[in-house]
This record gives structure tokens, sequence and C-alpha cells, in this order.
């Protein structure tokens, strides 16, 4: 079911990118460390029975999505393909947060 969750695709997607950012070891680290994080937390969130603990997850993938955004501008020379990958996915997640679009979904 996850797999074909646009937001889990995205997120994937920027993880993926996030490998090929020229950056020093410890800040590429980071990165990487929270671009995953976005994946996993939205994945796991899926499947949470009730709005509220699926919210928590969403929230979490989304302060990941944040840590990335100041990774990439600590950075300072990226990709801007990347930073809008970065708010189109930050849309999407936030969109996740709202408790209605979670009941529709």
């Amino acid at each position: 079911m996850f797999r074909t969750f646009r937001s889990y695709q995205l997120a994937v997607e920027f993880y993926r990118r996030c490998q090929e950012v020229k950056a020093p070891a410890f800040l590429k680290n980071q990165l990487l460390r929270a671009a995953s994080s976005i994946a996993l937390n939205l994945a796991e969130g899926t499947c949470k029975p009730s709005v509220k603990e699926r919210r928590r997850y969403y929230f979490i993938a989304l302060g990941s999505l944040r840590e990335c955004q100041a990774a990439m501008d600590l950075n300072g020379s990226l990709n801007p393909g990347l930073k809008d990958l970065a708010d189109h996915l930050g849309a999407s997640i936030y969109r996740l947060c709202n408790p209605m679009q979670i009941r529709a979904s």
C-alpha cells in the first residue's frame, strides 16, 4: 500500500537525489540520515490505526525534511532541482499533517 503512496514515492526520490549531493562528509551524512527518516516515517505512519498516530509520524517526516533543507542551505552549492523537489515534498507532507486530509485517504 505505502509503495503507491505519492508522498512516499517523492521521499524515496528525494533520498536518491540527496545521495548525489557533494558536501563535507559530516553534512552529507546528516543529510542522508534525515532524508531516509522522511521515507521511513511516512511508511511507518501509513499503518497506524488512528489519525492522531498517523499525524505524529507525518509531522516527524516534515521535521526531517526541514532538517534536510537546513543542511542544503548550509552546503550552499546545490542543484536547484533538488530544492524544488524538497519544496514539493514539503507541500505534500504538510497536506498529510492536516487531519481532514488523513481521514479522506
